[in-house]
């Protein structure tokens, strides 16, 4: 039943979203906030891809235990796109809000982003192992919490400053993604029901990328 279950939910979300960056890459109209909208929408739903897509084979074939190698890629390469995913995002807070200069801010975003990707690729990680240590996943999400906790402040308080409605809860869905990963990171392997609060985060995730798509819809017709 959960092989079932969860292979259906993974793949609907997976064909949502990318259908979704899809619809507003076309439908942008020359409107690079909503064209890098959709970009960021297929850069999410591709990356979560390359580990949902083997989890769901291993879940209704012959298990978990047996796909580490592959499982382990995909969460390697789902790091790193998830990362470019927020870099995307604060770009579209940069156009849908007109910003300009802030090189510092900018460069903060690109620091915390580098040493996000550079800690995923050392060899400590143990991606492709099953016994893959605690500590370094630890290490990996401290500047992805951070690149993350500074896009949700960016987001709150200029939807606040431009009484922007259409995207007045954006913030909220990363809080809710990172409040959802979090307990994730630190304890599903000592207690695998956690592991459970992944699909509260895609949900948070499908929010995000739906906030985009109804203002596109409003905005550009």
């Amino acid at each position: 039943m959960q092989a079932i279950m969860e292979t259906l939910f993974d793949a609907v979300y997976l064909i949502s979203v990318i259908t979704i960056g899809i619809l507003m890459i076309r439908g942008s109209k020359g409107n690079r906030q909503f064209w890098l909208f959709g970009v960021m929408a297929v850069v999410l739903g591709a990356g979560d891809a390359f580990h949902l897509v083997p989890r769901a084979v291993a879940l209704c074939t012959t298990g978990l235990e047996n796909y580490t190698f592959a499982l382990g890629l995909g969460k390697w390469i789902t790091s790193v796109t998830m990362t470019v995913f927020y870099v995307l995002l604060y770009y579209v807070w940069r156009q849908r809000y007109s910003v300009k200069g802030q090189g510092g801010l900018t460069a903060t975003v690109y620091v915390l982003a580098g040493l996000r990707v550079l800690l995923c690729m050392m060899p400590q990680n143990r991606w492709l192992s099953a016994d893959a240590p605690l500590s370094w996943g630890i290490y990996r999400n401290i500047p992805f919490a951070l690149l993350g906790l500074l896009i949700i402040v960016l987001f709150f308080r200029s939807a606040r400053e431009h009484k922007d409605r259409a995207f007045r809860w954006m913030w909220l869905t990363i809080v809710l993604s990172f409040g959802f990963y979090i307990p994730v990171v630190l304890w599903a392997d000592a207690v695998p029901l956690i592991g459970m609060l992944m699909i509260p985060k895609t949900c948070a995730y499908v929010w995000t990328v739906l906030i985009g798509y109804f203002a596109m819809k409003r905005e550009c017709n």
